[in-house]
């Protein structure tokens, strides 16, 4: 569910022209901005960025990302965009504008959004960039796990409820007979994890656990093949989306935030990507693991302006 809070009768106008006040005199007025952006929803902001661009003729996120800085710009920025954009903006970064590419971006979308949703996604990278997210993935990938990230990619999964059992079976002995003899870039394990619906793979993933003793993740480690490294993780990550996308959001959220320092950028993507869609059950989640809230986790490792809209996000008043 939702952490949104927002009125159901809004004026864009009216919330353009509050905007536009908050960002003119001697300084912006942050306050303001979190206070109107952070309680619309997707439908709402669209119809503020239209009334700002009519009132003004200006585009409301330059205006945006000029007024404000550091990682509270950041966030504003990707909430304001309309979802399909700002999922095409973070693939983007993830990608290509890292020192290291972050693989897991391109697993969550592949895996826990709908085909239909993945698709969107797809479509608003290839309009902002002029490239396709599969060709992105395969310049900035190599070797097994390149293969396996355009096949997630570009893999368009059944959604349905049917499952075979006789095939959750047959594929737990498939994958645990590769996995045994550590035969990880066997074909077969790409094609069960990358291609089977929700239903069926978790199915197969259930046998797996059911006549094995373990959960397949436990198994798909590697200590004698450093070059299997990221590969074997990208499996791992996506068996952890397709199993539980909440605790797995759960898990990026806490690991995010650690005595070490705080990585905003994944604390950003998943509160901004997710409080419209199920942010309240990985607040659960992460209550249940950790004896702490996710309020409190963000109050503790954020600051400033960045840590009101957070929280406004998460929906604390």
């Amino acid at each position: 569910m939702s952490t949104i809070i927002y009125p159901e009768n809004t004026s864009p106008a009216a919330d353009a022209e509050a905007i536009r006040k908050a960002c003119q005199g001697w300084g912006t007025d942050e306050k303001a901005i979190i206070s109107i952006i952070g309680h619309r929803n997707a439908t709402q902001k669209k119809l503020i960025r239209q009334a700002y661009e009519e009132l003004y003729c200006e585009d409301l996120v330059k205006r945006l990302e000029s007024e404000l800085s550091g990682q509270f710009e950041k966030a504003v920025y990707r909430w304001i965009l309309n979802p399909r954009d700002r999922d095409a903006v973070i693939l983007h970064v993830a990608i290509k504008e890292r020192a290291i590419p972050n693989y897991r971006v391109v697993i969550e979308y592949s895996c826990i959004y709908s085909p239909e949703e993945l698709l969107a996604v797809k479509r608003a990278y290839q309009a902002r960039y002029k490239t396709s997210v599969e060709e992105d993935i395969a310049q900035y990938s190599t070797g097994h796990l390149r293969k396996f990230l355009v096949g997630l990619a570009g893999t368009y999964r059944y959604v349905g409820d049917e499952l075979n059992a006789r095939v959750a079976n047959s594929e737990a002995d498939i994958l645990h007979n590769a996995i045994s003899t550590k035969d990880f870039n066997n074909e077969e394990i790409v094609r069960i994890i990358s291609t089977r619906s929700t239903t069926q793979l978790v199915a197969t993933l259930n046998r797996y656990k059911d006549h094995y003793g373990s959960s397949i993740t436990k198994h798909l480690l590697d200590d004698t093949n450093e070059g299997n490294k990221e590969y074997l993780l990208a499996l791992r990550t996506t068996i952890r989306c397709i199993s539980d996308p909440q605790k797995y959001y759960e898990k990026v959220i806490r690991y995010a935030m650690n005595e070490c320092g705080t990585d905003e950028e994944s604390v950003t993507r998943v509160i901004v990507t997710r409080a419209e869609k199920d942010l309240k059950e990985i607040k659960e989640v992460y209550y249940k693991r950790n004896s702490v809230t996710l309020d409190q986790a963000i109050t503790n490792h954020t600051s400033g302006n960045y840590k009101a809209f957070l929280l406004t996000l998460l929906g604390n008043e």
